[in-house]
């Protein structure tokens, strides 16, 4: 929604207005701009404006999160490994348009497993630290998120710029979210003595008796709209709870451990929109095992493996969405697996 930032008037030529440049007396200068489809050339001009302005907060959006790729050397070579090679902090933000909407292989995923795969955590590490959250975001190369509620998008932005250092933000952005009814917040979780949420744990009926929990869903991003709503049609709201992690990496080792002690009898599930050779399944996995020392499963509910990283058939779309819907919400479909 960028496009709509800067309004002209269709009688007076060259004359436009930047209302986010009137919000308040004293604040930030605010500058959107239309850079050519030259990914790799811009997004180094970002980075370095980046670093050169680290009081600035400067975000590059990618027409389709999928376009990054013809910047992916700027993303190696210096994201993601700056810090740690030359010692320099960079604040930028890369905003990713990710989902798969029914829209093809182009315009659907911004390959968050690669974005996860250079992340620097340990999977087998559990770290313990009385100031948890500022380390594990000190000691990080890059924070990935993907923020299901306008609130935590607005929070995730803020907090980018308050933090007393600065590394590198991916932000995956549903593009069907813009227009969801249900994707939507209060503006009092927007107010003074609000924050980001890294988890956003379940909040209805399964919350108030997590004994009798059978399933616990944990999910990322725009699905979670699609599994509350067949929660809803299976009337399941009282057996399976649904938790979201709106910050994948640093991943949220101490808010994932309350949820998980939390429903000690349920099944864990990971579900995911992305194939299973793609998302987020192969970085969660051995985390969530060493939340729980090995002692439970967490077992994969998305699309089977493929090289694509979607269909271009809407019908195929559909189909593959109806079946693992149907999988997450089958209380018995992990009976007698170990």
């Amino acid at each position: 929604s960028h496009r709509h930032h800067v309004l002209h008037d269709q009688e007076v030529d060259k004359r436009t207005c930047v209302p986010m440049n009137h919000l308040w007396e004293q604040q930030a200068p605010y500058t959107v701009c239309n850079s050519s489809l030259s990914e790799y050339g811009v997004l180094g001009f970002e980075l370095g404006f980046a670093m050169a302005s680290p009081n600035a907060l400067v975000c590059w959006e990618a027409q389709f999160g999928d376009f990054h790729n013809t910047a992916q050397c700027i993303i190696d070579q210096f994201i993601s490994s700056g810090q740690t090679k030359w010692v320099r902090h960079n604040g930028i933000v890369l905003l990713l348009p990710h989902g798969m909407e029914g829209m093809g292989p182009e315009h659907s995923s911004a390959r968050p497993e690669r974005f996860l795969q250079m992340s620097n955590d340990d999977s087998d590490a559990y770290p313990v630290s009385s100031f948890f959250e500022v380390s594990q975001l000190y000691e990080c190369n890059w924070i990935v998120v993907n923020c299901s509620t306008p609130a935590n998008y607005f929070h995730v932005l803020r907090r980018q710029i308050l933090l007393p250092f600065r590394k590198p933000l991916i932000v995956l952005t549903p593009k069907s979210l813009l227009r969801h009814p249900e994707a939507k917040s209060s503006f009092d979780e927007m107010v003074s003595g609000t924050t980001f949420q890294r988890v956003i744990p379940e909040s209805g009926p399964a919350a108030q008796a997590p004994h009798e929990v059978k399933r616990v869903i944990f999910c990322t991003g725009k699905v979670y709209y699609d599994l509350v709503k067949e929660r809803k049609n299976q009337d399941l709201e009282k057996q399976v709870a649904i938790t979201r992690l709106e910050q994948i990496s640093p991943f949220p080792f101490d808010l994932l451990k309350e949820e998980l002690d939390k429903y000690p009898t349920a099944d864990l599930v990971w579900c995911q929109e992305e194939h299973k050779n793609s998302g987020y399944y192969d970085y969660v996995r051995p985390r969530f095992r060493t939340i729980v020392n090995r002692t439970r499963p967490i077992w994969y509910v998305g699309r089977e493996p493929a090289a694509a990283a979607a269909t271009g058939n809407k019908n195929m779309h559909l189909v593959s969405l109806r079946r693992f819907l149907d999988t997450a919400f089958n209380l018995e479909a992990f009976e007698g697996k170990t």
